[in-house]
């Protein structure tokens, strides 16, 4: 995975990128740091991954994700910063920033949160997944008529989606591969007209699937 670090502090980025770098698939490919700096690299660099901070001079990390997506769709931005204020995470989301992660988080953490980006997971701390999921919940509304095409099969993995799983754990729960998890996520997708596993988490909990309190 070729990542592009997006901070003002060179301090932080440069062990950040030291981090990664010992990991042996990652590699970080540039480093900017501003937002008008981040698109130009990214428009040079191509990354797969965009690694990139809320508050910087010049170019904030909101305004360059919608600037950086507008240029290159297929690149994927994930926000980390410090910052866990509800209009920065929503903003930075709305803007097509696919995951949201808080500096004060394990290195070991990280990784395991950025290898999930593989698999289609969408990388959130748990506090921060929660706000979302109410969030969507007041907004996310498919067709009742939609909901029953889905399968037995898809309404298990919609469940388990909803009480915070990974693919890989779902995977497990239900003796099945994770491709095949992956599948039944994209077709319930497609079905109920949601963009993301956050939208069927909140519709889940919403209509009921799940308790919302429940525990894995």
């Amino acid at each position: 995975m070729r990542i592009l670090l997006v901070d003002d502090h060179i301090l932080f980025r440069k062990g950040l990128a030291q981090l990664l770098n010992s990991q042996p698939d990652f590699q970080v490919v540039g480093e900017a740091g501003d937002g008008f700096k981040a698109l130009d690299k990214a428009r040079e660099l191509m990354p797969d991954l965009i690694l990139m901070d809320i508050n910087m001079p010049g170019c904030d990390g909101r305004e360059a994700t919608r600037l950086i997506k507008q240029a290159l769709p297929y690149v994927v931005i994930v926000m980390l910063t410090v910052s866990d204020d509800d209009q920065d995470l929503f903003a930075a989301l709305k803007n097509g920033a696919q995951g949201y992660l808080l500096k004060k988080m394990d290195p070991e953490d990280l990784f395991a949160q950025l290898r999930g980006l593989a698999r289609g997971e969408a990388p959130l701390s748990r506090l921060l997944a929660s706000r979302i999921l109410n969030e969507f919940s007041r907004t996310a509304a498919p067709d009742a008529a939609c909901e029953r095409e889905l399968t037995a099969r898809e309404r298990q993995v919609l469940q388990h989606v909803a009480l915070g799983l990974t693919n890989r754990e779902i995977a497990e729960k239900l003796v099945l591969s994770e491709n095949t998890v992956k599948n039944h996520l994209r077709n319930i997708l497609a079905k109920l007209h949601l963009e993301n596993r956050v939208q069927a988490a909140a519709y889940a909990l919403r209509e009921g699937l799940v308790p919302i309190h429940s525990d894995k």
